[in-house]
């Protein structure tokens, strides 16, 4: 049975931050969770988002979705951006030249956060500039055509991993970024999945509500890349959940804690079976994959009751 403990009972904002009518793949888990993600952030914020699925959809020239003010970045540089940003509002409030503090918020996908943008994300990290960063893990380059990242799981098949005769697809583990974060020292780091939405709000209010860096690593299902129907792209997201393929968990000052956890795990072949990417891969492999879950997950509750 789901533990619902974090979950307050309560209605979501009638407001819509990021309008309707982009160009998101239909069933796109990226695009709801970051409709989720305005919501909860509110008027008053400043985005800086990188180059990938999220500003392409959003912003086509010359109309955009975005109700907030937002600035379209470099691959590289939303984080540099957004420290700039945050100095900015930082000076003016102590000159006296502000009526408020708008939240500045940083985004990209995990080809912007694992890869090309990291060296920008670390640094701001280390130099504790306060805003939150925001990473929409679709585990590739979905939107310049599927493309591994360091983000892509063991064993999925991708356009530059492909599967065949001689190749499993990819064939390293996924980087783990949340424990990157953490190396950081920052003093908030979460998991959250839109198929659970009252978590990915809580853990939004909570991360721009702390003093300092703060990320959250949002999973978000990709009916194009993950080879799945984009009527179950939320029913995919409980699935990683249930199986332990994506905990979700926040780190308080290095302090661990399970916001969802299960007596006993759903098989990891829940989750595979209905994708496409990963429907080549042998019963040997798959159990090397539960193995490879299960250890994962046990070090995690370790963490989190220490």
């Amino acid at each position: 049975m789901e533990n619902f403990a974090v979950f307050v009972p309560r209605l979501l904002p009638q407001q819509e931050y990021l309008a309707p009518g982009h160009r998101a793949c239909i069933g796109c888990g990226e695009a709801l969770a970051m409709r989720l993600v305005a919501k909860a952030l509110g008027r008053n914020v400043i985005v800086s988002n990188a180059t990938g699925c999220m500003e392409i959809i959003s912003t086509p020239y010359p109309t955009t979705s975005w109700r907030v003010p937002w600035i379209h970045t470099l691959f590289e540089n939303a984080s540099a951006v957004a420290a700039g940003i945050e100095a900015a509002v930082r000076i003016q409030n102590e000159k006296g030249t502000r009526k408020n503090t708008p939240k500045v918020v940083a985004m990209g996908g995990d080809g912007a956060t694992f890869d090309i943008g990291l060296q920008s994300l670390s640094g701001a990290w280390e130099r504790g500039h306060d805003f939150l960063y925001v990473c929409y893990d679709n585990e590739a380059y979905m939107n310049t055509g599927i493309q591994r990242s360091s983000a892509t799981p063991f064993g999925a098949a991708t356009t530059t991993s492909p599967a065949g005769k001689v190749s499993i697809g990819q064939t390293t583990a996924k980087k783990n970024m949340p424990a990157i974060a953490v190396a950081h020292d920052i003093p908030y780091v979460a998991t959250a999945c839109p198929s659970y939405p009252f978590d990915l709000m809580e853990k939004v209010s909570k991360a721009v509500a702390t003093r300092g860096p703060s990320y959250l690593h949002v999973l978000s299902p990709c009916p194009t890349g993950w080879r799945h129907g984009g009527d179950i792209s939320v029913k995919m997201g409980r699935l990683a959940v249930e199986t332990g393929a994506f905990p979700l968990f926040e780190v308080v000052n290095g302090k661990y804690r399970l916001t969802m956890d299960f007596p006993k795990l759903r098989p990891v072949k829940d989750y595979l079976t209905p994708q496409g990417r990963f429907r080549h891969l042998p019963k040997d492999e798959v159990e090397r994959i539960q193995q490879g879950v299960i250890r994962e997950y046990e070090k995690l509750k370790k963490k989190a009751e220490a």
